[in-house]
């Protein structure tokens, strides 16, 4: 047994100040914890959470929550019989219970003063670039308005079978794309066990997993396994997801009535470590392509914002190469080519063009639509040491 992937301390104390010290949390909620064939939605449980978020928020932190839901809900409301059902019975069903799930949440966090909204995500919306910089830019907005975005995943145009457990790994997604401190898969056990609890009296907990090895994906199951019923193969699957992007993952009983005061209060789980800070993974990824497909160059004031961590906008570019998309790696350089960053483009080459030098009150005129003032968000611009910076060829 590889003892350097499993840590047999405790996690209660690790959880605890996760949840102190982190500024973003991802919180998935299975279906199961939400809905209950004979009595149905469970209004008390999403009570006892939404006072949950209402506390993290008080503490000044933001929360994603990614429920699950709409299907249940829907086969519910539609009189569908039990047991499987075809494709298009399933995308039927989610189309109506999405609304209600909508206005469930609603309801739960409007005693608290909290505003929900409701994101619909298919995997490609998380993992190709340009679509990935639209739904990062539009929860992130929403998070500044102190909005708690309700992600689902978009289960009315999926075109291959809507498979139990994708929601863990849309979580992970989310909070890898959102740059989230901690995701929090509340779940029907409390963690991770050597091997399955509910047929092993002996099964161990492990309350701390620093490295998800494949002894550790062993210890889930597979996919269709009786233990993976529970969801704990596509847990696993997500906590791969989460660490590697810098995201720490915590699964722990959602079955309690506020089960993240019971997590800071103590509660048994499983934590997975994160090696990378999540602005450091984020900076990784944006750096995986080898090869740019354009550059601007700026001015001075531009650079100095640059440096102090500011976006680049539009009115300090003062030239446009390439032919790049928004979303696509360009090269930020100075006056002399030499590059000093570089991010992910807001706009496609040929609106860049039209806006260099331009403010964003200018936009609609120039372009037919307001826009974004940012031509590269600093959250998408890494700045170059010196031992990367590199004189181009360009003129």
């Amino acid at each position: 047994m590889n003892r350097g992937a499993l840590n047999h301390a405790s996690s209660d104390g690790a959880a605890h100040t996760l949840l102190t010290k982190a500024q973003r949390v991802v919180i998935k909620i299975g279906s199961a914890l939400l809905f209950d064939p004979k009595t149905g939605l469970q209004t008390d449980w999403m009570a006892g959470l939404a006072a949950d978020v209402a506390t993290l928020k008080q503490a000044g932190k933001q929360v994603i929550l990614v429920s699950s839901g709409s299907i249940a809900l829907g086969r519910d409301s539609l009189g569908m019989p039990t047991g499987r059902i075809k494709l298009d019975e399933k995308q039927a069903a989610a189309a109506t219970g999405q609304i209600q799930l909508a206005q469930a949440w609603m309801e739960a966090l409007r005693p608290h003063d909290i505003k929900a909204a409701q994101i619909l995500l298919a995997p490609e919306d998380t993992e190709t670039r340009r679509r990935h910089l639209n739904a990062r830019a539009t929860m992130q907005r929403l998070l500044d308005y102190g909005v708690v975005p309700v992600v689902n995943e978009n289960d009315t145009i999926t075109t291959y079978e809507i498979r139990f457990g994708d929601n863990d790994r849309l979580a992970a997604r989310v909070a890898a794309m959102m740059s989230a401190d901690v995701l929090i898969l509340l779940s029907d056990i409390d963690g991770l066990y050597h091997k399955n609890p509910r047929h092993h009296a002996d099964a161990r907990h492990i309350p701390v997993i620093d490295e998800i090895t494949d002894e550790v994906l062993q210890m889930g199951g597979s996919a269709n396994s009786d233990f993976a019923s529970g969801g704990m193969a596509t847990k696993l699957a997500a906590a791969r997801i989460a660490t590697t992007s810098g995201v720490a993952m915590i699964i722990c009983d959602g079955q309690t009535t506020a089960p993240l005061s019971a997590l800071s209060q103590g509660a048994r789980a499983s934590l997975f470590t994160a090696k990378l800070a999540p602005s450091t993974a984020r900076k990784n990824w944006i750096l995986s392509a080898l090869e740019t497909e354009g550059q601007v160059k700026i001015d001075s004031g531009a650079v100095g914002a640059l440096r102090g961590g500011k976006s680049l906008l539009p009115a300090g570019v003062t030239h446009v190469s390439g032919q790049f998309d928004r979303g696509d790696l360009i090269d930020i350089a100075d006056q002399e080519g030499v590059v000093l960053a570089r991010g992910l483009a807001g706009y496609a080459h040929e609106e860049a063009q039209q806006l260099i030098g331009q403010k964003s009150t200018d936009f609609e005129s120039i372009i037919g639509y307001e826009g974004r003032a940012e031509l590269v968000h600093a959250d998408d611009i890494v700045l170059m040491n010196g031992a990367e910076r590199q004189k181009t060829d360009e003129s």
